[in-house]
């Protein structure tokens, strides 16, 4: 099934560093996803957090895929807090995880009838994790496979794996499988996909089977969820929370001296108050 590709719609992206989000909140992102089903229009969905901002400058591949999906989502508070610095008009409510995401959007899928696939996670935790949706979206049409496969994209396990999406014909096709691999394998075979919405799930499944553990949501508001995610996992992490900010720390300074350069004068005095 060939689906025409949706155009970027309102609200207007905010550019960071080279790149670009959209400020949309959780009923937003719904209502996104919501029109591209009704349209039958492709839409993909990245996500941006610091993480993401570092790799997009060591990986081109990553910048590709940005550059070539239809909406980007925040999906972290520094980026919010950046958005500010460089002018932009952003809300807390504007960062949306998918642990503040994933059931709201699940329960409109079950709602209205939408089918979802879920690609990666290990076997076990992707298992454990559909059979906890399966509990509490008895009626949401949902199939799964494992995201630990060769990405070679005219290899064999690749195939097999966009035959049994494209069999399942899904209206929203979740991809978790950590960052950048993700969006890498999106970019390059989106267009062989059937699926109507696909979005950027990263360790979402893994929350949800328990086999990482949540922070508190509060956190996420203040902007510490990722204190909690270190100290709960300090090996896998330590490099992406500790280093990865001093290393974008001289971009993220020459972005904002030049943004505060473009402001007009009555927005950098307004900004001082």
């Amino acid at each position: 099934m060939t689906i025409p590709s949706v155009p970027t719609a309102d609200p207007a992206p905010i550019q960071l560093l080279g790149t670009r989000a959209h400020p949309l909140t959780v009923q937003q992102w719904n209502e996104v996803v919501a029109r591209s089903i009704e349209a039958g229009r492709r839409t993909v969905v990245l996500s941006l957090n610091l993480h993401a901002l570092y790799l997009l400058g060591r990986e081109p591949r990553l910048m590709a895929a940005h550059r070539g999906a239809e909406y980007v989502r925040i999906d972290g508070m520094p980026v919010v807090g950046l958005a500010r610095l460089l002018g932009a008009s952003v809300r807390r409510e504007h960062r949306v995880t998918w642990l503040d995401w994933i059931h709201p959007l699940l329960t409109l899928a079950e709602q209205r009838r939408w089918s979802v696939f879920y690609l990666g996670s290990e076997a076990a935790v992707l298992a454990r994790g559909a059979a906890r949706l399966g509990e509490r979206y008895p009626r949401l049409r949902l199939a799964t496979h494992h995201g630990h496969f060769s990405m070679d994209r005219d290899g064999a396990e690749n195939g097999a794996v966009i035959r049994r999406i494209n069999a399942f014909e899904p209206d929203i096709l979740l991809v978790g499988m950590g960052m950048p691999r993700q969006e890498i394998w999106v970019h390059e075979n989106a267009g062989r996909l059937s699926a109507t919405v696909i979005l950027t799930a990263g360790a979402c499944m893994d929350y949800i089977a328990g086999a990482v553990p949540t922070p508190p949501r509060w956190l996420g508001s203040v902007g510490l969820e990722w204190a909690y995610r270190l100290v709960t996992n300090p090996r896998r992490l330590a490099a992406r929370y500790l280093l990865e900010p001093w290393a974008l720390a001289p971009r993220i300074v020459r972005a904002v001296l030049r943004a505060r350069v473009r402001w007009p004068p009555r927005e950098r005095a307004r900004e001082q108050v």
